[in-house]
């Protein structure tokens, strides 16, 4: 027999047995609806019949029935029966093919194809040697340019003129004495602004032979004892007889302005 469950529509082929005459209650696994289902006229018709005749009954044609469709439950079931799973219930052909996975990326990292003046954020520009070392050369000409300009404005530092002291003046000559006194040593400011330093001393060979006389070197202190302007003197006469003297007249302008007094020796060989 088919039924049909009143709350969803779905229809079942049960047997007959399954009912029975007296009906029962079933329950849809569809939508989980319960009913009672009344038994089928046939059956109880069967039951209600005479006899079978003697004579054999032809069998009937076989009926194509519709597609069997799941049986309802019947409220004497433990558990309902679960319906077809879609993958089960889906014809081969009309299922799904598998999405392809992809293939892993491979970690970021140089390529051979890559070219090396490709632009790559950040982007560094490439540097030009040549403006490099043109800028490094006109920045150390400006350095020694301002440290010339703070010696010869401010004098050597204490720690510079220490050392230089050492080695300023070459040794003593034997039988030359070098006389020139501070009060003959002139310094001051002329009108147009201009510094102006004048020495004036002498030369004597106190000794019994003649003595060739080397240049003579003249230093520049300020307060601090820092030489701030050396010049070179060359003696009129390169030699001296025995108890002969020579004067020396010097003068520079343009000395530095912290220059104070001056030391007069011999210049170093």
């Amino acid at each position: 027999m088919i039924i049909a469950c009143p709350a969803c529509s779905t229809r079942y082929v049960v047997p007959d047995s399954a009912i029975g005459v007296d009906g029962r209650t079933v329950r849809c696994a569809k939508c989980r609806h319960s009913w009672f289902q009344a038994g089928s006229e046939l059956a109880a018709a069967d039951l209600a019949a005479p006899p079978a005749l003697a004579h054999p009954v032809p069998p009937k044609a076989p009926v194509a029935t519709p597609a069997p469709e799941p049986a309802p439950e019947t409220a004497d079931d433990p558990e309902p029966t679960p319906p077809l799973a879609p993958s089960l219930a889906t014809p081969p052909a009309a299922r799904r093919a598998p999405r392809p996975v992809p293939a892993p990326r491979k970690a970021d990292g140089p390529e051979e194809s890559r070219s090396p003046f490709a632009h790559e954020p950040p982007f560094r520009a490439r540097r030009n040697p040549a403006r490099l070392w043109t800028a490094a050369a006109v920045l150390f000409a400006l350095t020694v340019a301002a440290m010339i300009g703070a010696v010869a404005w401010f004098g050597l530092p204490d720690w510079a003129s220490i050392a230089h002291a050492q080695q300023v003046f070459g040794a003593a000559r034997p039988d030359l004495e070098l006389s020139f006194p501070a009060e003959r040593q002139d310094r001051r400011t002329l009108p147009n602004g201009t510094e102006y330093f004048g020495a004036s001393g002498t030369v004597t060979n106190v000794g019994k032979d003649v003595r060739e006389v080397p240049p003579i070197l003249i230093v520049l202190r300020d307060a601090k004892n820092r030489v701030v302007y050396t010049w070179n003197v060359v003696p009129p006469k390169d030699v001296l007889k025995p108890g002969e003297s020579e004067t020396i007249n010097e003068a520079v302008t343009d000395v530095p302005k912290t220059a104070k007094f001056a030391e007069i020796g011999w210049k170093p060989d």
